[in-house]
């Protein structure tokens, strides 16, 4: 019984001496070899010799300070919910009396950590923010041997004193 109209028919075609002692595959293999050795490389010597990031790269995260020096993140969270990929935690606290030099706002981020390990590096948690708090640098995120130590802490992440407000001129997805 047969199922469909097409049938293919298969030759049993006897190869020829050269087919049978593969040179022509040999030397069409062995040309593509050689073509490769005149052409530029692709690797680079990376200690020495650097690559230029693209123009909308994404490093590593900071926390942003105001003019005054105060942190900007209110803790409203909107960062950790559009994380696709969960890695920012925030636990909000109220600022205390006295403690208005150091958040802008009456709520603050008491805890404020980035799993690295997770980050996939998108940016959404940059575009949400809508105290411009959170900012991707060019900066890469350095190796470690432990993997508590990729998780980022307000240590790691706030913005240091003295610091330029923009580490990179060009904000991706912002207007």
């Amino acid at each position: 019984m047969q199922l469909t109209n097409r049938s293919k028919v298969v030759v049993d075609k006897k190869m020829t001496f050269m087919e049978r002692i593969y040179i022509p595959s040999i030397v069409s293999g062995m040309m593509i070899t050689l073509s490769h050795l005149f052409k530029k490389k692709a690797t680079i010597q990376y200690p020495e010799v650097q690559r230029e990031f693209a123009f909308v790269y994404r490093g590593k995260h900071i926390l942003k300070r105001d003019e005054q020096g105060r942190e900007n993140c209110t803790a409203c969270g909107l960062c950790a919910v559009s994380c696709p990929a969960e890695a920012i935690t925030i636990i909000a606290d109220e600022r205390k009396k006295g403690e208005e030099h150091l958040y802008k706002e009456e709520k603050y981020a008491s805890l404020y950590e980035i799993n690295m390990l997770r980050c996939i590096f998108c940016g959404l948690c940059e575009e949400a923010c809508p105290k411009d708090a959170v900012y991707l640098t060019e900066e890469l995120v350095p190796a470690q041997y432990n993997r508590k130590d990729f998780i980022y802490g307000k240590d790691k992440l706030v913005q240091p004193l003295g610091t330029s407000a923009h580490p990179k001129t060009y904000k991706p997805y912002k207007k």
